[in-house]
Order: C-alpha cells, then structure tokens, then sequence
C-alpha cells in the first residue's frame, strides 16, 4: 500500500472508530426526553414507560456474553459492524407504532448495545495498541457526547420538523448506519481465522484480577446510575425548581466530558491505576455528600464534582480492561465478564435506592448507601488498579493470559 493510500485508511479507521463510539448511547439516552409522549400516545403506566429502558439496561448486562464468541467467529470489526447495523434496525422497529414493537425494538437495540460495549475495548487493542489509553479517551468520550446529543436534540428536533416522537428517536438510526459506512472498509478485511483465536474464558475466570476489575466495574456503574435515575427528583425535592433540575443533570455530562478525555491519557502511561481510581473515587464521593448535606446550596457545584468523578470512574474501568489482557480476544472476554456484572449490578441500584426512598421517607438513608457503594469501589478499584508483576519500563504489562 502507498503511503497515501496508508493515510488514508488510517483516516477511515480513526474517523468510524469514533463515529461507532458516538452511537454507543443515543439509543438509551434518546428515550427519556420524550418518555411523557410514548406513555400518552401508547397508553403506558409509568411502569410501563420505565420498563422501555429497564429492558434496554437489562440487555447490555444479560446478552454481553454474546459478544466474545462472535467476536471470534466473524472476528471483531465485522461484529462492530453488525452491532451498529443492529441498533439501527432497533431505533426503527420500537419507533413503528404497536406496544410489542416498541419493547421488542428497545430489546433488539439493547442486545446490538451489549455487544458493542464489549467489543470497543478490544478494537481499541487490535487496532490501536501502543495508543490504548489515547484511543480509550476518545471512545468513552464519544460515548458520554453521544449520550448528552441524544438527550438534548431530542425535543428541540421535534419543535424544528414538527415530527413526532416516533420519528425522532428513529433519527437515532441515521448516524449508525453513517458509522456503518465509514466502518465497512476494516470489516471487509479478512478476519483471523476462528481455529487461531484464542479462547480465554478458564483463565480468565481463575484470575482473581478478573474478579477486581469486575467488581470496579459494577460499583462504578451502580454508582452512577443511581445519581442518573434520581438526581433531578433529589433537588426537586429539595427546592429547585423542575428544569433547574433537569439542567444539573446536563451539567453533570459536561463534567464528565472533561474526565473522559484527559484521564485515560494520564492513566494509560502510568504503570498502577491506584491513584487515578482514588482520585476520581473521592471526586464521586464528594459529590455525593453535598448532594446529601446542602443540595439546594451549591447545586452546580456538587454536579461538576460529581460529573469529573463519574467520567473518570468510567473511563478507568475501561482503561483498566484494555490494559489487563494480553490480546484482543482476551480483552473481549475480561469485558464481556466484568461488563455484563457491572450492568446487571446498575440495572438493580436505581430500584433499591427508590425502596431505601420510600420505606424511609427520605434522601438521608438513600444517599448514605450511595455513600458506602462508593467505599466499596475504591476497594475494588485499589485492587484492579494495582501494578502488575511487570519490572522496567514494561508499565501496562497485561496480567491475564489466554490459553
């Protein structure tokens, strides 16, 4: 190949590589701004309008497993290209009109989800493996854009084209399947074969480490899920009024946003994760007690702490699974394992802190177990964090091998 014909596949690669991580969320995110709609036009309880996410959270934890073995039957870049395909043709059938349809297209959006949560980390050591913590920063990144986009276009889109809320969250299929274009050229190479990969899973599971990055990666998820779901209700509760509410979750994306793209930069060149985990631990721990000690006094100052945390929390986790495995098939397994945890564990946090809600009567005792899931983080971030066995200058030396 030429060396303009090198730059410019280098160019394709990177610019579908962030277009597929800027589709990792709308689909979730898109759902909520309009949620009031869907249950009116539907005729939904507010059960039944919850559950259209719940069953989309569900998925990415339960059908993560999926993706490994079809990672190594397709390999990862067709499986990437398949998921974006997938999510596609989930935004459209649960936006086509019938109550099944909806929740059979928010299934098919999840499962589409699932897998390209899992895969990411892998195509990001495949294709990118001197720059993991660079290239780490640009997909979490895209992923928490992606999601603020979704969640803040929604509304405004259907005031510009009059459109409805079938249409609009539909829109969420034009970028994926831009992604999918601009994606086509790595998944038209051929594959490994499936007889050479790797098959990780006995060693993986043995593997302590993989249990810490695991158990990381589900507090940190709980953890942020918990302020997702409740946040605006804790400082309606407190005072504030309702789109003042609203906006403090928006700040708390923004936050994030600048977590996501300085700290796997910062991490990645470090030989132990240790005190980028304490750091962004005590962040997030900071933002939960002054949501719970003076929510209405410094509203945006306890989102921006919060936001900064979250964002790094995340993007550790990730970081973190890139750098423990030695190659892209083990990476897709130690994801799959801590990935498909950590969202059933976030799919379980919102329901138990709204009951820790109601048979208490408050937000003290809520938060407080927010508090102590936060503990509990930073001790499994401790130990996924640690250096490995690794001397010299070998600083990211992957401490999980695939047999």
């Amino acid at each position: 190949m030429t060396d303009r014909g090198h730059r410019l596949s280098r160019i394709l690669l990177i610019a579908g590589f962030v277009l597929a991580s800027l589709n990792l969320r709308p689909a979730l995110a898109g759902v909520s701004p309009v949620l009031g709609e869907i249950m009116a036009d539907l005729g939904l309880s507010a059960a039944g309008g919850g559950a259209i996410t719940t069953v989309m959270v569900v998925c990415l934890g339960v059908l993560a497993p999926l993706a490994p073995p079809l990672a190594r039957r397709f390999g990862l870049d067709r499986t990437l290209l398949a998921g974006l395909l997938i999510v596609a043709a989930g935004v459209v059938l649960r936006a086509s009109g019938s109550v099944p349809a909806l929740y059979a297209g928010a299934a098919v959006a999840g499962t589409a989800i699932a897998i390209m949560n899992v895969v990411m980390p892998a195509v990001v050591k495949q294709h990118f493996p001197s720059q993991v913590g660079l290239f780490t920063s640009v997909y979490v990144s895209g992923l928490v854009l992606g999601a603020a986009v979704a969640s803040g276009l929604t509304v405004p889109l259907e005031h510009v084209t009059g459109y409805g809320w079938r249409e609009t969250t539909a829109m969420a299929a034009l970028p994926a399947v831009a992604a999918a274009v601009l994606w086509l050229p790595q998944a038209l190479r051929s594959p490994a074969r499936a007889g050479t990969a790797p098959r990780p899973f006995r060693a993986l599971l043995r593997n302590r480490v993989t249990w810490f990055v695991t158990a990381y990666m589900g507090l940190q998820s709980l953890t942020f899920y918990i302020m997702l779901a409740w946040v605006p209700t804790i400082f309606r509760d407190a005072g504030l009024p309702a789109d003042q509410a609203g906006y403090m979750l928006g700040l708390t994306n923004l936050a994030q946003m600048a977590a996501t793209l300085t700290v796997p930069v910062l991490a990645g060149r470090a030989r132990s994760q240790v005190p980028h985990v304490t750091v962004a631990t005590v962040l997030t721990v900071a933002g939960y007690a002054g949501v719970l000690l003076a929510p209405a006094t410094a509203p945006w100052l306890w989102m921006t702490v919060l936001g900064l945390g979250q964002g790094a929390s995340i993007a550790l986790a990730l970081l973190i699974i890139a750098l423990r495995a030695p190659d892209p098939a083990s990476v897709t397994a130690l994801s799959a394992v801590a990935q498909s945890a950590g969202y059933v564990l976030a799919a379980l946090g919102p329901f138990l802190i709204g009951l820790l809600r109601q048979s208490s009567g408050g937000w003290t005792l809520p938060l407080l177990a927010g508090l102590g899931a936060c503990g509990l983080q930073l001790v499994a971030g401790f130990l996924a964090g640690r250096p490995t066995p690794a001397t010299g200058s070998d600083r990211t030396r992957p401490v999980i091998a695939a047999e």
